[in-house]
């Protein structure tokens, strides 16, 4: 049964800005996701805006926001075949169970300006 769905857009410009600042990038996402963007040379930006997008989307798919989450305890990866997948730790994690959902799914997408996300959450 689908619990929640969520969806964000982020403007990849503000991303390009982002990773220059390794503060920010360390408050707002996990070392993996750090290392992952870092990897992809001039395509980082748009990795990490639809990254930044899914951790949105997330807080709104729970249907209250981002409070009380770090938002580095999401994290987005890619598996082998290149599917995004989110996993979650800590207090995300505890937002997951709270809200009585079992499953995140995630489904990404990404031009030239912009990348959106769209997650939904399942009880099983």
């Amino acid at each position: 049964m689908i619990t929640g769905i969520g969806i964000d857009a982020v403007y990849v410009k503000r991303m390009e800005r982002w990773i220059a600042d390794q503060k920010i990038m360390e408050r707002y996402f996990h070392q993996d996701e750090i290392a992952y963007v870092s990897s992809r040379g001039n395509g980082g930006a748009l990795s990490l805006a639809a990254r930044f997008a899914a951790k949105e989307a997330f807080g709104k798919a729970l249907g209250t926001g981002l409070s009380n989450i770090e938002l580095k305890d999401i994290m987005v990866i890619n598996k082998e075949n290149g599917r995004p997948e989110i996993k979650l730790f800590k207090t995300a994690q505890k937002a997951l169970e709270i809200s009585g959902a079992d499953r995140a799914h995630i489904s990404l997408t990404h031009e030239r300006d912009s990348a959106i996300a769209v997650v939904i959450l399942e009880k099983l």
